[in-house]
């Protein structure tokens, strides 16, 4: 059987402010599209779904994010999670230059959970809390192989 990862998906409280985070992170807006309906209900597994989403890629076409703001039901809101629960932990991105992308967080209100490190020589990395508190890995790759 072949696989290939498509996508990964968040649920967000603002589509648009996510959608400026990723967009000035560099990913690119491949489309947007509000969904509802019976296929969405059975897809989803919630009664009466109905969400605005936007998917998004990173430049080199090689991963995608798709977000998801629930109009119906009601988003629940909960306590942002912490680097070691259990479940979907973090979305990480390469990048060239760590800190003119903490440059770019910043200026959506994003910082480091406690601030930048070095892995072995090999990597300048941090986490920083993005919007509706997802967990985004920055990593800049210190020595190419």
């Amino acid at each position: 059987m072949a696989i290939r990862l498509d996508n990964v998906g968040i649920a967000v409280q603002d589509l648009d402010a996510a959608i400026a985070f990723f967009t000035d992170l560099g990913l690119t807006v491949l489309g947007r599209d509000t969904v509802s309906g019976e296929w969405t209900d059975t897809a989803v597994g919630l009664d009466d779904n109905h969400a605005n989403i936007a998917m998004l890629q990173t430049p080199d076409g090689q991963a995608r994010i798709e977000l998801f703001e629930y109009l119906r039901p009601q988003a629940i809101e909960t306590e942002p999670t912490r680097p070691n629960e259990i479940g979907m932990h973090r979305v990480a991105f390469a990048v060239d230059d760590l800190d003119d992308a903490l440059e770019v967080a910043a200026r959506h209100g994003c910082h480091p959970l406690r601030g930048v490190a070095t892995y072995k020589d090999l990597y300048r990395l941090t986490y920083v809390r993005g919007p509706s508190g997802i967990i985004v890995m920055l990593a800049e790759e210190l020595k190419r192989t």
